[in-house]
């Protein structure tokens, strides 16, 4: 699995300490997306290394839209299944409330660790604290359509590969 969980709980953490307005699953992705796109363009690399897909007009994170999908409807895992270990490293950093609504099941996230700044680059956290400055007040219907402004998303079909 391409995934740097570790990564992803510390940047959950520090939107939380910046006090991102409506942090939850789906509000996550986008930002995560935003800040791989940001950092692919400047520096050339991905931040989280997972690859991202055109999901019902939103960008999604492949595995940890599953890891999420697999929180949400409290499916058990094997002992052996390499996403629980993905799971178990997340809650290390954060718990995660599941809140049924109406058409989804929204999770939302509260700290356990502090924030550790050392395991990202410089120039990481410079992209990380740039989309975190630009969105953390943007509702999730207004950040949901800032994907569009990018050809490289614009372009995909549903289910696509965006990078």
């Amino acid at each position: 699995m391409n995934i740097d969980i570790t990564k992803i709980a510390n940047v959950i953490v520090l939107m939380i300490d910046k006090k991102v307005k409506n942090l939850d699953d789906r509000k996550l992705s986008i930002m995560l997306f935003l800040m791989d796109y940001n950092h692919k363009k400047t520096v050339g690399e991905l931040i989280f290394t997972d690859d991202y897909i055109k999901n019902k007009k939103l960008p999604s994170s492949v595995i940890l839209s599953e890891l999420f999908d697999i929180i949400a409807s409290q499916e058990e895992l094997s002992e052996d299944d390499d996403r629980l270990y993905l799971i178990e490293e997340l809650i290390e950093y954060i718990d995660i409330d599941i809140t049924p609504k109406e058409k989804f099941t929204e999770l939302k996230f509260s700290k356990n660790e502090e924030f550790d700044d050392e395991i990202f680059s410089k120039e990481e956290l410079k992209t990380i604290n740039k989309i975190i400055t630009n969105f953390k007040d943007t509702s999730f219907r207004n950040i949901a359509n800032e994907p569009f402004s990018l050809d490289l998303f614009r372009d995909k079909k549903d289910g696509e590969m965006i990078f």
